[in-house]
């Protein structure tokens, strides 16, 4: 008996030597002061998703994440967003409003029924959500979290801009204010600043078509404004750079060649058709030549940059190219029964050509590089959002369990509006932030599992 209960004891010692230290993980502040924090930035920093701005978007934002997670080390008090009384929500779409976009079955042109983003209150009037942007919120505020969809970095500077931006007029302290008045009123020991998206995304979004990207060096005297602005009461913060936009899912998940010929009948008479204009492309010495075959083809688009003769300016349409961009805005009605890219060139605001990326990549390029030089040269942490898109687009992002891609609505970073974030994928950014925060101030803020966050949800 003396020998048996011996054995059991070495082997519970045995086991226990055996066992894993366990460090528990302290937060810290390190350099940096999170006690009042704030945020500026546009729609991703207002927890706009869904193509709208709705109450559980703004309560699932990176921000508000990184608000309570930043109560480990200091911050003190509410953290006041200015909420949107609504989870339907209200967006822009063109000049019109509308709900959040929520995945729901539609039916095609063809009697097909998939699941496809569908508006969450199709019934809501417009009148009803003027309404509902137009009430200001502002004897709430004053706000920690700034975010105006819609902003670029040059509108934070702009005095009067809530007459230029409804968003920004629902919360806006004064309407003769501009966005960075806002900064003065809470008084920021830690700030972040996720801004610069829009100063090249409303241009993509629109094909090129509409819009500009915004001067070099107008950007780079606007982000230095904002960031002198907030520095004159934080001591720390963190500034985000801009990822590769046409990576996003809104300019990737369409094909270039969508248009599917099964019938060889159908396919002589589109060659047929396009033969005068395959001979006078050939006599004016142009590269162009668009024929069909039998499987997937490329669509045939509008292209205003052909240097056809004058009186010749029809011919200036051709075949897009692989390493051309199909915008999510296209409507598949018209691709599937309205002969648009076969018949019908497809209009330019639904393409993103290859010189319009080039002007893209080359605004990206040098607006980060602004960043960059912003951060070192004012001491603040520098969070690529860049490289993590750039994962999210080629190896995918593996976290908690949980695979990121840039997939439209399965990869769990994005929402169904195709470039907005989900609350996974803000769980995502809030922890990139985390990290380069943690590295720069030599703190310990926890991160937040990402798990417990939805991504897209299905019916």
């Amino acid at each position: 008996m003396k020998l048996r209960i011996l054995f059991v004891l070495v082997a519970a010692v045995s086991m226990w030597a055996c066992q894993p230290e366990i460090n528990e993980f302290e937060p810290t502040k390190g350099n940096a002061d999170f006690s009042v924090y704030m945020s500026a930035g546009n729609s991703l920093t207002a927890g706009y998703a869904g193509g709208a701005l709705y109450r559980s978007g703004q309560e699932n934002s990176y921000t508000a994440i990184l608000a309570k997670q930043f109560e480990a080390v200091g911050r003190q008090g509410a953290f006041k967003i200015p909420y949107i009384n609504s989870e339907d929500g209200v967006g822009t779409e063109g000049a019109s409003l509308r709900t959040k976009l929520v995945m729901g079955y539609s039916t095609d042109c063809l009697g097909n029924t998939s699941l496809a983003p569908v508006p969450a209150n199709p019934n809501a009037t417009l009148q009803e959500l003027a309404i509902l942007l137009g009430t200001s919120v502002a004897a709430d505020g004053p706000f920690h979290n700034i975010g105006v969809p819609g902003a670029k970095v040059t509108h934070l500077i702009v005095p009067g801009y809530a007459g230029l931006n409804p968003f920004y007029a629902r919360f806006a302290s004064d309407a003769s204010n501009a966005v960075i008045d806002e900064i003065g009123l809470i008084q920021p020991t830690f700030f972040t600043l996720w801004i610069g998206n829009n100063d090249v995304l409303t241009y993509a979004l629109a094909g090129g078509a509409a819009d500009e990207i915004t001067a070099v060096g107008t950007f780079a005297a606007s982000m230095e404004a904002i960031i002198g602005t907030f520095k004159t009461t934080a001591t720390a913060g963190a500034i985000a750079n801009i990822p590769d936009i046409t990576d996003l899912p809104y300019f990737t998940t369409v094909p270039y060649n969508p248009i599917v010929l099964q019938d060889q009948a159908l396919v002589d008479q589109l060659n047929a058709g396009y033969a005068q204009y395959n001979a006078l492309m050939e006599q004016f010495d142009l590269p162009h030549q668009i024929s069909f075959k039998l499987g997937a083809n490329p669509m045939v688009i509008q292209d205003p940059s052909i240097p056809t003769p004058p009186g010749y300016e029809m011919l200036r349409i051709r075949q897009i190219e692989s390493d051309e961009l199909v915008l999510l805005s296209i409507p598949q009605d018209s691709l599937k029964c309205g002969y648009w890219g076969s018949m019908k060139p497809v209009h330019g605001q639904f393409i993103i050509t290859r010189d319009e990326k080039s002007e893209i990549d080359a605004a990206i390029v040098a607006y980060n590089q602004i960043i960059e030089t912003a951060a070192q040269s004012h001491d603040l942490a520098l969070v690529d959002m860049n490289e993590l898109l750039n994962q999210g687009s080629t190896t995918g992002i593996k976290m908690d369990g949980v695979l990121f891609t840039t997939e439209f609505v399965t990869g769990n970073a994005f929402s169904t509006d195709g470039v907005h974030l989900t609350p996974q994928g803000n769980a995502l950014a809030a922890n990139t932030f985390i990290d380069a925060i943690n590295k720069k101030y030599n703190a310990r803020i926890p991160k937040v599992n990402v798990a417990n966050y939805e991504a897209v949800r299905l019916p």
